[in-house]
């Protein structure tokens, strides 16, 4: 039961629209005026405050723009850049953000801006740390990861952007968003940086421990991601293993790559599924979609994050050697920026979590204010891209499904 007395919990209806739109026009005719602030309640449609008067008010956004709930407590550097991220995706890319948090501190930071009356603002007293897990979450409904899951499971927004702890987005947007029609368990998929196109990871860490049936439908949602995101056509499809031969690997390696083998059954689409990969195939672009348990997709994700750090703090170090490798880093300026920028995780906007009824983008736990606009933008694209029609389309009529006995 939320502050208002409407109950907000998965399962339940929501306020009428009509009602909340009437209680919306009483708060604004009750606090007309310079200090009158007015802060929404989840299922409410007040704004962050009302602009300053005479202040220019933007014209309404077209309906058909997607709506994304930003959860403005989570992350590094949360409040300040995850507010300057989503702020900054307004103003460029038009995006429309709904941010989710601590009103004292988020108001400031839209009055510096300009933003009060403009953003919304959703309360939510209570938050979750980055230290804090999928059980810990659980403990804390009011926080502005569940509510801002609760806004996409209410229909007042299309998608949820966090870069709050990985474990908790994952377990609250599993609790408040239903898997859609026929996904065994949802996976996250990144991108990798290579060229001339991405190639998409699945999964980077969401289900540890998965069976083989679950991994052979990570291909599914990878493929759909892939052709939305990088518009790749008939994406070619890999299993992550430790040899490219059909017999390398573990139990569920093996039976995963039987199932991707197999001719796809109850209307599933076909995929394109060109064999094993191994852990140098990462960055070789030879298949479009790799796909994985979460356990190694996650270590094979930190191993190149971590690699790629490394070896750009070196390259810097030999570029300022001497007066001719300084001399020839000038030159090479541009090339090096778009580089460095291919290789920036935050250019990507961040992972998206697939096969829920709701679009999830998780942002990198330390990102800066380009990195909460990029996932902003990604998730506005995603939900734009009708990425959740095409899972439907490529998983297939719905059916119970069962798991075979690993032996």
């Amino acid at each position: 039961m939320s502050d208002d007395g409407t109950n907000n919990s998965p399962g339940h209806p929501s306020a009428r629209p009509d009602a909340e739109r009437e209680s919306t026009g009483r708060g604004n005719r009750q606090g007309h005026g310079e200090g009158a602030r007015s802060v929404e309640r989840p299922g409410g449609a007040d704004f962050a405050g009302p602009a300053p008067r005479g202040a220019h008010r933007p014209a309404r956004a077209e309906a058909s723009v997607p709506v994304v709930a930003v959860d403005a407590m989570g992350g590094d550097h949360a409040p300040r850049a995850i507010v300057e991220g989503a702020i900054a995706a307004h103003l460029q890319w038009g995006v429309r953000v709904v941010l989710v948090g601590k009103p004292g501190q988020i108001r400031p930071l839209l009055a510096a801006h300009g933003m009060v009356g403009q953003i919304r603002l959703v309360a939510a007293e209570d938050s979750v740390a980055m230290a804090d897990g999928a059980l810990s979450s659980w403990r804390r409904p009011r926080s502005s990861i569940a509510l801002a899951c609760q806004l996409v499971h209410l229909g007042q927004a299309k998608a949820v952007v966090s870069a709050g702890s990985t474990a908790a987005v994952v377990s609250l947007a599993r609790l408040r968003l239903r898997n859609l029609p026929g996904v065994l368990r949802p996976a996250i998929a990144v991108a990798l940086p290579t060229q001339p196109t991405p190639t998409v990871l699945i999964d980077a860490g969401a289900i540890a421990d998965p069976k083989p049936e679950m991994v052979a439908q990570f291909a599914q949602l990878g493929s759909a991601y892939a052709e939305i995101a990088f518009g790749i056509t008939n994406p070619t499809v890999g299993l992550l293993s430790i040899g490219a031969e059909p017999g390398k690997g573990n139990k569920l390696a093996r039976r995963a790559y039987e199932l991707l083998s197999a001719e796809p059954q109850h209307g599933a689409a076909r995929i394109k599924f060109a064999g094993n990969v191994e852990g140098t195939d990462l960055l070789s672009r030879k298949v479009d979609v790799i796909v994985s348990d979460g356990f190694a997709g996650n270590i094979a994700l930190k191993t190149l994050e971590a690699s790629a750090a490394f070896t750009a703090d070196q390259f810097t170090s030999a570029l300022r050697t001497s007066r001719r490798t300084r001399f020839g880093a000038l030159l090479q300026r541009k090339e090096l920026a778009g580089l460095r920028g291919r290789l920036d995780p935050e250019t990507y906007g961040g992972a998206a979590l697939l096969g829920l009824e709701g679009t999830v983008v998780i942002a990198h736990g330390a990102s800066t204010e380009r990195g909460a606009a990029a996932a902003c933008r990604l998730a506005a694209d995603l939900v734009s891209g009708h990425t959740i029609d095409r899972i439907r389309e490529r998983i297939g009529p719905h059916r119970q499904g069962y798991f075979l006995r690993r032996t």
